[in-house]
């Protein structure tokens, strides 16, 4: 994999060319303060101070005198406040597009969005209708380490540690939306592979009898809209088939590296291409099909840790750089 390709999947880069197929979204370049605030693990965890008076769960972040496990440092006086960080003309542009998009978001980095942390925010789930609750769902996920520090750990003529700029993009929310009728479509040399339902933690049985129907949308949407229109040759892209049968794009992420093959291995989309078989659309076909997931309030992407699996070699990489910095102290030391 080349860094040109793993640049490619980010949203702000695809999403002009791809504008009239997708969700309706909007871009915030991110200052490096905030980006250092999502990243700093030095002190409590804050969230910043808010300029349009919209905290996220005030209660149940700020209130610490109800939390048992907190203890005020011995240096702090009674009098000192907390040094809160404030980004407010960030908050206040946010606020400004958030209302634009019609009251709520799901945001999203340059290529992830924070779904590991949906557990706590106070909707349950991605949505999102101020700055507090994206900055307290970036802070509690670890998925997003991937855009902060290991998007290009997969590529071959990897120079880049992070991308030059990070953004921030607000998607607006469709609270109709149905997880079945989402579905991750796989690309080798320019030819769709295999396609899988892109929600395996649970059974719909509606998929069973337009299991044909649905790849034929599919099939057709990519031969039409993305196979000529993106400019990598090998990539994934996730898709999602309205009620009126009609297909819109949800994401680009890249062949392999920490994209998740879901219902199938890289080994074996490998070898499907290689013997050119006919597209396959895979589905939960059962119950007892079903992976792990939601039910333990955990993603699959991120129970997925197999050998091979794109979060697997995530997994490796970071451990390998945490042993060079243990390394490096011990030598200092």
């Amino acid at each position: 994999m080349k860094e040109d390709e793993v640049n490619r999947c980010q949203i702000q880069n695809w999403y002009p060319r791809f504008k009239s197929l997708t969700i309706k979204t909007k871009f915030h370049k991110l200052p490096e303060s905030f980006i250092n605030y999502l990243i700093d693990d030095s002190g409590p965890f804050l969230l910043p101070h808010s300029v349009t008076n919209e905290d996220a769960m005030p209660n149940r972040v700020h209130n610490f005198e109800e939390e048992d496990d907190f203890q005020v440092p011995e240096e702090a006086s009674d009098d000192e406040p907390l040094n809160r960080p404030s980004f407010p003309e960030l908050e206040i542009e946010i606020r400004e597009s958030i209302e634009t998009l019609g009251g709520t978001i799901i945001p999203k980095l340059n290529w992830s969005s924070p779904k590991d942390a949906a557990w706590i925010s106070p909707s349950q789930n991605l949505s999102c209708t101020c700055f507090n609750e994206i900055a307290l769902l970036f802070r509690s996920s670890d998925s997003l380490t991937h855009d902060l520090f290991n998007a290009y750990d997969s590529c071959s003529d990897k120079v880049s540690s992070r991308p030059e700029t990070f953004y921030l993009a607000l998607r607006k929310w469709y609270p109709s939306l149905k997880p079945e009728m989402e579905f991750r479509c796989f690309v080798k040399s320019n030819e769709l592979v295999g396609i899988c339902q892109r929600e395996v933690t649970t059974f719909y049985p509606v998929l069973l009898n337009e299991k044909d129907l649905l790849k034929g949308l599919i099939e057709e949407f990519f031969d039409d809209k993305i196979r000529f229109e993106f400019e990598s040759e090998n990539y994934t892209f996730d898709v999602y088939v309205t009620k009126e049968r009609r297909v819109k794009l949800i994401d680009f992420n890249t062949w392999c590296g920490s994209t998740l093959p879901l219902m199938y291995t890289w080994e074996e989309l490998e070898k499907i291409h290689g013997e050119c078989d006919e597209l396959e659309l895979r589905i939960v076909e059962s119950r007892l099909s079903v992976l792990p997931g939601l039910k333990t309030a955990v993603p699959y992407d991120y129970l997925d840790v197999s050998a091979g699996s794109g979060w697997a070699q995530v997994l490796k990489i970071v451990e390998e750089e945490f042993q060079k910095d243990d390394q490096s102290s011990d030598e200092v030391a």
